[in-house]
This record gives C-alpha cells, sequence and structure tokens, in this order.
C-alpha cells in the first residue's frame, strides 16, 4: 500500500545537473574577512565592591552596573568562584546566585 513515487526522466535531469552546479561552491568556513577579538574585562576594583555591598548578586546584576556584557560577568564570576572570593549560594538554569565569601 502506498510507497515511494519512482522518479521520472526529467526529474532525473534536473537532479544531475543541480548535482553539477554545487560543486562550484565554496565550502564552509573557508575565506572572507577575519573578525577581530574583542575582549572586555570588568574592573575587578568596581565589581568587588559591587558584590561585597550586596547580600547576593546575579550574572545579570554584576553586569548591568559594571555595563559590560553578560558574558564577560559570568567569566568573572567563575574565575572569582575558583578563587575562593566569592561562592555560589543558589539559583538554577544559568541564573545563579552569588555572595561574597567575606559576609
Amino acid at each position: 500500500m502506498g510507497g515511494a513515487k519512482k522518479p521520472t526522466a526529467a526529474s532525473k535531469d534536473k537532479s544531475a545537473s543541480s548535482k553539477d552546479t554545487k560543486k562550484g561552491k565554496k565550502e564552509k568556513g573557508e575565506g572572507g574577512p577575519k573578525k577581530a577579538e574583542i575582549t572586555v574585562k570588568v574592573n575587578e576594583q568596581q565589581a568587588l565592591k559591587i558584590i561585597q555591598s550586596s547580600k547576593v548578586v546575579t550574572i545579570q546584576d554584576l553586569a548591568r552596573q559594571t555595563g559590560v556584557k553578560i558574558s564577560a560577568a559570568n567569566a568573572f564570576l567563575r574565575e572569582a568562584t575558583n578563587k575562593g572570593i566569592v561562592k555560589r549560594v543558589g539559583g538554577y538554569s544559568g541564573h545563579y546566585l552569588y555572595q561574597s565569601v567575606s559576609s
């Protein structure tokens, strides 16, 4: 019952010609101008002052208050956690709460 249609002679010709045109295209990732690497660092003194003055801080709060992107704030908080300056006290699924170790 049912089943796939058999290709007609006309459709076979179309598929053969489309395969030939695809060979001339560039591979993905080749050529094009190179993107400049942009590194944004969080001002550590300012960030630590913000963290210590708050009970808890989120990545989004720190990014907004320091004026950097969320990824830069996230990298700073991960690094500070590894150094033992701050600790993660709650949250879930990327929305974590951080607290200064001294408080």
